[in-house]
C-alpha cells in the first residue's frame, strides 16, 4: 500500500468519524431537521403575508394613478409609497433586528412570529412592484369590457383583471418564494433557530465547521434545485395555456 492510498484512507476514517460526531452522535442531525422547519415555515407564511400585502399595495397605487382627485387613494399612496421606499431601501437584516427588539420589549409575541412577520413585510414590498406589472400588462380593454357588460370597477378588477394579472406573474411570485427561502438564513441574528443556525450550534458543539456548514449549503441547494425545477414546469404549463 503506497503512501497516497494511506493517506487516503485515513483522510476517509477522518471524515467519517466527523460526520459521526456532528450529525449521529446524540441525533444531532436533529438540530438541522428542526432548523428546516423554522425555515420553511418561516418562508410560507412571509410568502402568504408578501403577496396579500402587495396585492393590496398595487391595487392602492394603480387606483391613485387612475383617479388622482380622492384624497383618501392620495393619504393610501402616501403610505404605500412609503413603504416601498423604507423597505427597499434597508437591508434584510437591520428590519429584521428593529422588529424584533421593538415587538419583543413591546408584546409577548414569539421570536418566530415576528420573524414571519420581517420577513412577510420585506417580501410584500417586491411583490407590490411584481402585481403591479401584471395588472398593467393586462390589455385595457378588459377593464372595458367588464364594465360595458354591467360589472363594477371593483367586480371588474378582482374577476377579470386580478386572475390574469397573477397568471402572468405567476413564475415571479414563485421566485420570491425561492428568494425569500434564503432570505431567511438570516433569522439566526434573533435567536430562532433556523437551518443555518441548526448548523452553527452542531459547529458550536463539536467544534468542526465545515461539515455542518457544507450539509446546511448542500440542503439549500437541494431545495432550491428542486423548486426551480418547479418554477420551469409552472412556465412551461403556463406557456402552454397561452397558446390555447
Amino acid at each position: 500500500m503506497n503512501v497516497s492510498m494511506i493517506q487516503g484512507s485515513a483522510f476517509l476514517a477522518s471524515v467519517q468519524e466527523e460526520f459521526y460526531r456532528c450529525f449521529i452522535e446524540e441525533n444531532r442531525y436533529m438540530y438541522l431537521v428542526e432548523g428546516l422547519g423554522n425555515t420553511l415555515l418561516i418562508t410560507l407564511v412571509a410568502v402568504i403575508i408578501g403577496v396579500v400585502l402587495g396585492s393590496l399595495t398595487a391595487l392602492v397605487r394603480i387606483s391613485y394613478a387612475a383617479n388622482r382627485k380622492k384624497w383618501w387613494l392620495k393619504i393610501l399612496n402616501a403610505i404605500c409609497g412609503l413603504y416601498l421606499t423604507v423597505i427597499r431601501g434597508t437591508p434584510m437584516v437591520v428590519q429584521l433586528l428593529i422588529m424584533y427588539f421593538v415587538i419583543i420589549t413591546a408584546t409577548f409575541i414569539p421570536p418566530l412570529v415576528v420573524a414571519m412577520i420581517a420577513f412577510g413585510l420585506n417580501s410584500g414590498a417586491y411583490v407590490a412592484e411584481v402585481v403591479r406589472s401584471g395588472i398593467q400588462s393586462v390589455d385595457r380593454g378588459q377593464m372595458e369590457a367588464g364594465r360595458s357588460l354591467g360589472l363594477s370597477g371593483r367586480t371588474t378588477m378582482i374577476r377579470i383583471i386580478l386572475p390574469q394579472a397573477f397568471k402572468n406573474v405567476a413564475p415571479a411570485i414563485f421566485n420570491e418564494f425561492i428568494v425569500l427561502l434564503k432570505e431567511t438564513s438570516v433569522a439566526g441574528y434573533v435567536g430562532i433557530q433556523d437551518l443555518t443556525k441548526g448548523g452553527d450550534i452542531i459547529r458550536s458543539i463539536t467544534y468542526v465547521a465545515y461539515m455542518p456548514f457544507f450539509m446546511v449549503a448542500a440542503v439549500y441547494l437541494v431545495l432550491v434545485v428542486g423548486l426551480t425545477t418547479i418554477l420551469k414546469r409552472l412556465e412551461r404549463r403556463l406557456a402552454r395555456s397561452d397558446k390555447r
